[in-house]
């Protein structure tokens, strides 16, 4: 399945158009269906409705919409109402983590900047400490074993004969400093050099003293999506600390484009995939395998 949340984003911009071409206001909209003005804007807003695929089917009718193009959006209609596999564990697995489950549903490819160990790397053990660190600032609102089994969910697409390719750039800092107990995170290591030897896993590493272009520092691990169908928009997700920025290039073009820029700059100053320079062990824990090259 296509990821129902940029389903809606696109199916958003396109009941827009039509609406705007048509000359109508929402409330003259919703008049002549006979539904409310804050269907048509929630439907507008990439929102969630009840009878989605209903309401989008008058609308399209009330503007006139036939032929190929009434089966597409009728097409996007649906695929928008659709519910992934992370519905089943509401809000157990977090709220957040079940954005970045839609929005890896169904891409093509998918791109991060990451200063620690991203959640489709982790092991089982280094999740369940990293969960157990809680957030930074605010209450936890997930259940510890159900968000770790949902990002156990999660990684199975990457091994999937139609998964997406992935590829991250860690900043060298995540293979150095201790995120987990030593022993849980040595093994975490061990685990990141042998995905990253996945034909469809790309693991780059950003060092330390690397000189970017520009000499930008970016200030906030950030995703980008591809999906398999151009007319879809590329998603990008910008990790804070209390919440995630989604920004959809249908919309914000420009800031899409900066952070496509801005990925292609810090990969440019990466060590090159195959033979990275070797990471000196963290902390010289002679047992941790940070001396290990970690390459695609």
């Amino acid at each position: 399945m296509i990821s129902p949340y940029v389903r809606r984003q696109r199916l958003a911009v396109e009941l827009q158009r039509l609406r705007d071409d048509a000359g109508l206001t929402h409330a003259e909209l919703a008049k002549r269906i006979d539904e409310s003005r804050m269907k048509i804007t929630r439907l507008e807003n990439g929102r969630v409705i009840r009878d989605g695929q209903a309401v989008v089917m008058k609308v399209i009718d009330a503007l006139g919409v036939t032929g190929e193009r009434w089966t597409a959006l009728m097409d996007m209609a649906r695929d928008a109402t659709q519910r992934g596999w992370w519905a089943s564990y509401g809000t157990a697995m977090g709220i957040r983590q079940s954005l970045y489950a839609d929005l890896e549903a169904g891409a093509a490819g998918i791109r991060e900047f990451q200063p620690f160990i991203p959640g489709l790397l982790q092991t089982p053990e280094f999740a369940h400490h990293r969960q157990l660190a809680g957030p930074e600032i605010g209450p936890v609102t997930y259940q510890l074993e159900r968000a770790v089994e949902a990002r156990q969910s999660r990684q199975r697409m990457l091994r999937r004969p139609d998964g997406p390719s992935y590829e991250v750039i860690l900043d060298e800092v995540a293979v150095r400093r201790l995120a987990a107990p030593p022993a849980v995170f040595a093994a975490q290591v061990e685990h990141l050099i042998g995905l990253a030897a996945e034909p469809r896993v790309e693991v780059r590493v950003l060092p330390v003293g690397a000189r970017i272009e520009g000499y930008v520092v970016p200030r906030s691990p950030f995703s980008i999506y591809d999906y398999p169908d151009t007319q879809d928009p590329r998603i990008v997700a910008v990790d804070t600390v209390t919440t995630d920025v989604v920004l959809n290039s249908m919309i914000e073009t420009d800031q899409v484009a900066r952070y496509a820029n801005l990925y292609d700059r810090l990969r440019r100053a990466t060590l090159t995939p195959r033979g990275q320079h070797r990471v000196p062990p963290c902390h010289r824990h002679r047992t941790h395998p940070h001396d290990r090259r970690i390459r695609s």
